[in-house]
């Protein structure tokens, strides 16, 4: 296996998915690096949540712990501000004439993408993972997997380098998003995401629900806590 495939970059956000595609990748990969993204999001807390979840991996499962590679943060502050969403604008979260919610940030995961592997093309990585989903989640058309698909091909052409575009949550369920973390981890890791990771688009932290913290009301936590409910009643091994 040459060095480009022995590594993996992961978007990550600090959120439940991308924990649990972080987790994937250290279990496949001898190396593995992550990326975040601060873009002037109202739930900018979220990054402050990785530090803790990559030192709780490191404990749930310590032979991952000498794969975790360097922590990137990129700041692109222009996202926010030729954005007017609810995730970047002190607005009410609603639906959008186009059927769409207004928590849509126009071109965010093709921007996150390309700048990831511009990163990778830089550090020798050729696999990056994110979290994109198109099963339970809010119809955002980057999150498709066609979307992911185009890009892959229109990122290796234009940089010359064979990118490989990993989504291991694209066909889960958010059920099947904590039966893999469990897969993965065990309890602990399940137990890891529930309380250290971040998903309320506000920005919320204060209330602690069964699923975890967030407001319990925003679509991001609407998404999450039925998922939980579903995993629970589908008899979670704890």
């Amino acid at each position: 296996m040459s060095e480009q495939d022995k590594t993996a970059l992961v978007l990550f956000s600090g959120g439940q998915d991308s924990t649990t595609c972080l987790a994937w990748a250290l279990d496949r990969f001898a190396r593995v690096e992550t990326i975040g993204f601060a873009y002037g999001q109202r739930h900018a807390v979220e990054l402050d949540c990785r530090g803790r979840l990559t030192d709780g991996i490191a404990r749930v499962r310590p032979d991952w712990a000498d794969k975790l590679g360097d922590s990137h943060t990129l700041d692109i502050p222009t996202l926010a501000s030729i954005s007017e969403t609810a995730l970047t604008r002190d607005v009410a979260i609603e639906m959008g004439a186009d059927g769409l919610p207004n928590t849509f940030v126009p071109g965010r995961n093709l921007v996150f993408l390309t700048f990831a592997a511009a990163l990778a093309y830089r550090r020798g990585i050729r696999h990056i993972v994110g979290g994109m989903c198109e099963t339970d989640y809010s119809g955002y058309p980057d999150c498709r997997d066609e979307t992911i698909k185009a890009l892959q091909g229109a990122l290796s052409l234009g940089m010359a380098r064979s990118f490989e575009l990993h989504t291991p949550l694209m066909w889960l369920s958010k059920a099947a998003t904590w039966q893999l973390a469990h897969d993965l981890g065990g309890a602990g890791l399940v137990d890891l995401i529930r309380d250290q990771s971040h998903t309320c688009y506000l920005g919320e932290r204060g209330a602690r629900h069964e699923w975890g913290y967030g407001c319990g009301q925003c679509p991001a936590c609407e998404l999450r806590a039925k998922g939980w409910r579903e995993y629970i009643a589908g008899g979670a091994p704890f």
